[in-house]
């Protein structure tokens, strides 16, 4: 089927709605990906708009298991004769969630479901439940859009991305990687080491936030960089949503690395509904990779007095005479290459 919209799905519902059923399920087939069913639904007696998908064969997850987040729930359904046999999940908009929110989030699970239409129900299960977890995790941050604070650490996160992309390594480990939207410690995981990255526009100094003891300590991930990236507003750079497009295109034979960088970006908090707030073009100025170790300014656990549990603090990159190395050699020393 043809992708539908959110006004194409909103329709879909508005005649579903009204009365004459006092507890249940009103229903219309909507898609049909390999043995698997979806149908757009309305829940009596509350009348809410819900998306229902049907397994044939698949046992389906106790409901303590099932992901819930602000505005919806998932939960298992008996639709009896009209269910023709399958296991079905229902995805319910609760009353207080915002309808067109849902809608956004329906039409993207969808069109993640489609990706794989053809894979088994075990793929499209995981697809599913991952995607909608992508969105707990969006919903729970209570997302209006990013701040600008935000928007620059996520640029500066996927340039780096990019420049990992222009190496030769498989497009999935490249993308992979990325952990900073999934609250991962350091913003990328590749063989043995780590990279956290620190974003700026300053154009004198390097100001680069340290969250924690353990951000810059090497004794949990070793080799550990810190790669400074100093953006600069300039008209001939890319906004945040063109970044993302360039990406989506590296990525795009490889649905696997394709499906994990979608996920990301909604851990992290962007829409492409929202791409209209991100206006600002940035230009690559500098990329800086120090390698973490002995003689680079960092508190850790074993270096602060005993008693103190957490700091955050700042250095200047700028001022850091450790030794710094290229992208190549990271991941070289990582075990990549």
């Amino acid at each position: 089927m043809a992708r539908v919209t959110e006004s194409e799905l909103l329709a879909i519902w508005r005649p579903l709605a009204g009365g004459g059923l006092e507890e249940g399920w009103r229903s219309i087939a909507m898609a049909e990906y390999g043995s698997c069913r979806v149908r757009a639904a309305r829940r009596f007696p509350g009348n809410e708009e819900a998306l229902l998908i049907g397994f044939p064969s698949l046992k389906l997850p106790a409901q303590n298991q099932l992901p819930q987040g602000r505005g919806f729930r998932v939960e298992r359904v008996n639709l009896g004769d009209a269910g023709r046999g399958l296991g079905w999940l229902s995805l319910v908009r609760q009353s207080a969630g915002s309808l067109e929110l849902f809608a956004k989030m329906v039409v993207d699970i969808l069109a993640s479901l489609e990706e794989c239409a053809q894979a088994g129900e075990e793929v499209l299960f995981q697809r599913y439940l991952g995607r909608i977890r992508a969105w707990q995790d969006f919903m729970r941050k209570g997302r209006d859009g990013l701040s600008p604070e935000e928007e620059l650490g996520l640029i500066g996160e996927l340039e780096f991305l990019s420049q990992l992309l222009g190496e030769d390594i498989p497009l999935y480990t490249a993308v992979d990687a990325w952990k900073g939207p999934l609250d991962g410690l350091h913003d990328y995981e590749l063989g043995n080491g780590s990279i956290e990255i620190k974003t700026t526009t300053a154009s004198e100094g390097f100001p680069a936030k340290i969250d924690s003891l353990e951000q810059l300590d090497d004794s949990l991930r070793c080799p550990l960089y810190l790669a400074g990236v100093r953006l600069q507003l300039n008209e001939d750079g890319l906004t945040l949503p063109q970044q993302i497009a360039r990406i989506r295109e590296l990525v795009k034979s490889d649905p696997e690395a394709t499906r994990y960088f979608e996920n990301a970006l909604l851990h992290a908090g962007y829409l492409d509904a929202h791409a209209d707030l991100y206006t600002r073009p940035f230009l690559l100025a500098e990329l800086a990779i120090h390698r973490v170790g002995d003689g680079f300014p960092r508190l850790t656990p074993f270096n602060v007095p005993l008693g103190v549990l957490r700091v955050r603090y700042e250095i200047d990159l700028g001022l850091v005479q450790s030794e710094k190395v290229g992208i190549k050699d990271v991941l070289q020393e990582i075990g990549v290459f």
